[in-house]
């Protein structure tokens, strides 16, 4: 009986060693799909990918910051609760991500990525930074 139990240990502990090495952040989600990790800020607590690309990812609260791309700066906005449908090069339907635009706060809808090259689509209007610029997560404010 003890050797049973013992050998019960042993398998649930190689099991979740196994899972733990399989573990993938949502960052990792993100490189996967050939995109930068600075395209997410710090402190992402959990993720929900579906097998449809459709993701969804948690913040502990909103959060806000800007960012500097070349002679630009933004402020930007994510909800506590934002996400899109990813596929390589591709972020579609993006939702609780915000930036603001002179005095309005205009939502992305797209993200996508050529080359060296992320275009970002916000309502009718499009806007190319280079991928070097995502290259470090920012902090919430």
């Amino acid at each position: 009986m003890a050797k049973q139990y013992i050998l019960l240990l042993v398998l649930v502990a190689s099991i979740h060693h196994i899972a733990d090495a399989d573990a993938t952040t949502a960052y990792d989600i993100l490189e996967k799909n050939n995109f930068p990790r600075g395209l997410l800020p710090k402190g992402v607590q959990s993720y929900v990918l579906n097998p449809d690309g459709k993701l969804e990812l948690t913040l502990p609260s909103e959060c806000n910051f800007f960012v500097t791309l070349g002679s630009q700066k933004f402020k930007l906005q994510f909800a506590s609760t934002f996400g899109g449908v990813i596929h390589a090069g591709s972020i579609t339907e993006v939702y609780g991500v915000d930036v603001q635009v002179k005095f309005a706060w205009l939502g992305f809808s797209q993200i996508d990525r050529t080359g060296d090259q992320l275009t970002f689509h916000v309502k009718q209007f499009t806007q190319s930074f280079p991928v070097s610029g995502f290259a470090v997560s920012p902090s919430c404010a």
